[in-house]
């Protein structure tokens, strides 16, 4: 039998407790041929907090452990008792259904990409209103043009002397309204 890729119901917040839980049972019950990767699909997130660039980890999909594993009753029961797991996702509740293999490569690459480049934690969009809070422009109102995630900067339209005025900004420099 090959492995398939399983989506495990976990309590929300314990996903990483989960999935160490499961690692630790899958090494103690002698079925590691059976079981792959498990993994909690997550994302590195850059916020400016304190005027500082921190780093965080965001989770793609909330409350989820993806688990590499060959479905049999042994296998089934060893996640099933695991605590804080509520049960499988998709199929039935005693034949749980894969997810297909082009499904977990995109959260797989999404994985990969996401600890290559850190996205930012706010999101920003054209036309979207913001407030300038640091630099020469510090208190103004502005609209945003154009978003450059690649360069974490924002094309912003500030009203200067009643006249619009394009300024280049930094994320950390702004703040939705």
């Amino acid at each position: 039998m090959s492995k398939r890729w399983y989506v495990v119901h976990a309590y929300s917040g314990f996903e990483k407790h989960v999935m160490r839980s499961l690692i630790e049972r899958v090494k103690m019950h002698g079925m590691e041929d059976r079981f792959g990767e498990i993994l909690v699909p997550t994302e590195e997130v850059v916020e400016m907090r304190d005027g500082k660039r921190r780093k965080s980890e965001r989770k793609f999909y909330p409350g989820y452990v993806l688990v590499e594993m060959e479905m049999d009753d042994e296998t089934w029961h060893l996640v099933n008792e695991t605590p804080r797991v509520m049960g499988f996702i998709g199929g039935t509740k005693e034949k749980p259904a894969p997810i297909t293999q082009k499904e977990a490569d995109a959260i797989l690459r999404r994985v990969k990409d996401g600890t290559d480049k850190p996205r930012p934690k706010t999101l920003f969009e054209p036309g979207q209103s913001v407030r300038v809070v640091d630099g020469p422009f510090a208190d103004f109102n502005g609209v945003v043009e154009e978003v450059n995630y690649d360069k974490s900067r924002l094309q912003v339209s500030v009203l200067i002397f009643g006249r619009s005025t394009p300024v280049e900004l930094e994320f950390a420099q702004v703040e939705k309204e």
